[in-house]
């Protein structure tokens, strides 16, 4: 078993400028215009000094995140891509209002290089009431039917296909590409895109102060850059995405297991992320969006910095058992197209799929699928519920909401947030 090793931006009005000739004409008869002031007036003054000092410096503030923001939409502008027709609505800086649906592309290249692949895709949905929310991993080499693509550097239009692995989406036209294949193969309608590169991932994680994962034994991928023993780590820069990457002695060593045990760093990585309130920090979200700005590829829809915070708190509001990641079902060991890929298991994703546009929540049936992940033996336990006191009968509590059961498809894996899972090493 592993062991523990180690704002709303508020704009004000500049203030009236005083008429000093007409004050002094007002003041009363008699009073002193030279001389000692009293000591209480004059703490008075110090004390004005200071309240004006610290009313500058926090105008000062709010300046600098709003031209921040500016600056940032500007740059984020500059690389996005066109996915929808018409631009959704940008939302004020609040909770967003109502559900969406996001597709987040891992490319298998550094930025300036050609011939990149779709490896990781990742549809996230979020429920309109904002209590539940469900990651689905699509395996790099499920075959899917891909409809016709326009690649936006060329103007050259693909012809439909009967089936190709989905991560040669970006081959046949870019990010848009990828939204357009991934909506045909889901059924449902992708408002938002975002494309992230390798040192993109390096830079997010280094930006969050690294991700604590766990490993149930000692892993080694020459190949994708990874030697970690067994215990609990905190991964940053190359080390955490050499550890996303890795799929050698991961599971069985496929991309399935992979997925897996991907989604063990994201769950860490969510956890992390709300437990030090950045989902809710404006000044903190335009940061992280600042540094993935150099290294990402957004469609025109979040290149407003308002957007990017509007969803983050919208996530924000979820509790953790509530966002589960899932993985499209699939198999191996199929034939012809699907030989050496993985051929999809379409009774259970129509249902999965069916589920999250009725915007139900989806559970899973154990934590882990048991291969690529496992339930992390040294998970916090949480603390237990104590009895309340009896009630006073003059107060009275608001009731807790009650949440809609999850829908929970057999043959479907995957975990919620709030699970501690380790990767599963496995030694061939």
């Amino acid at each position: 078993m592993p062991s523990r090793s180690t704002s709303r931006v508020i704009v004000t009005e500049p203030p009236t400028r005083r008429d000093r000739s007409r004050e002094a004409r007002e003041q009363p008869a008699g009073l002193a215009r030279h001389g000692r002031l009293p000591r209480a007036a004059a703490w008075k003054t110090v004390l004005g000094l200071i309240a004006g000092a610290l009313a500058v410096v926090l105008v000062a503030a709010v300046s600098v995140v709003g031209i921040a923001a500016y600056q940032l939409g500007r740059e984020l502008a500059d690389n996005s891509v066109t996915i929808n027709p018409t631009e959704a609505p940008v939302p004020e800086i609040g909770a967003y209002e109502g559900g969406f649906n996001i597709l987040v592309v891992g490319s298998d290249a550094y930025w300036d290089r050609e011939g990149a692949r779709n490896d990781v895709n990742i549809v996230v949905h979020i429920s309109a009431d904002h209590t539940s929310a469900v990651a689905v991993s699509i395996p790099r080499d499920l075959v899917v039917p891909f409809p016709s693509c326009t690649d936006p550097a060329t103007g050259k239009t693909s012809s439909p296909m009967a089936g190709q692995p989905i991560n040669s989406a970006l081959l046949y036209g870019g990010l848009s590409c990828a939204v357009t294949v991934v909506r045909s193969v889901t059924g449902l309608e992708i408002q938002y895109a975002g494309m992230i590169t390798f040192d993109g991932v390096a830079a997010m994680s280094d930006a969050v102060g690294g991700v604590d994962v766990c490993v149930t034994d000692r892993i080694v991928d020459k190949d994708a850059g990874l030697e970690i023993e067994a215990g609990t780590h905190t991964l940053q820069g190359r080390q955490a995405l050499a550890f996303l990457r890795a799929r050698k002695h991961v599971g069985d060593g496929s991309d399935l297991t992979r997925i897996s045990s991907q989604q063990v760093f994201l769950s860490a990585l969510l956890r992390k992320l709300k437990s030090e309130d950045t989902l809710t920090d404006v000044v903190k979200l335009i940061g992280l969006t600042k540094t993935a700005a150099a290294n990402m590829q957004l469609s025109t829809e979040l290149t407003q910095p308002a957007t990017v915070v509007a969803m983050a708190k919208a996530l924000n509001k979820i509790p953790m058992d509530r966002i589960t990641f899932v993985q499209y079902p699939g198999s191996t060991g199929g034939s012809g197209m699907y030989a050496g890929k993985v051929q999809p298991k379409q009774q259970l994703a129509d249902q999965l799929f069916a589920a999250i546009a009725a915007d139900q929540p989806i559970g899973v049936e154990k934590v882990g699928d048991g291969n690529g992940s496992v339930v992390d033996p040294n998970a916090p336990v949480p603390a237990p519920s104590e009895t309340p006191a009896t009630p006073d009968p003059s107060t009275s509590a608001t009731p807790e909401p009650v949440l809609p059961d999850k829908v929970v498809i057999s043959g479907i894996n995957g975990q919620s947030a709030a699970d501690y899972t380790c990767t599963r090493a496995y030694h061939f």
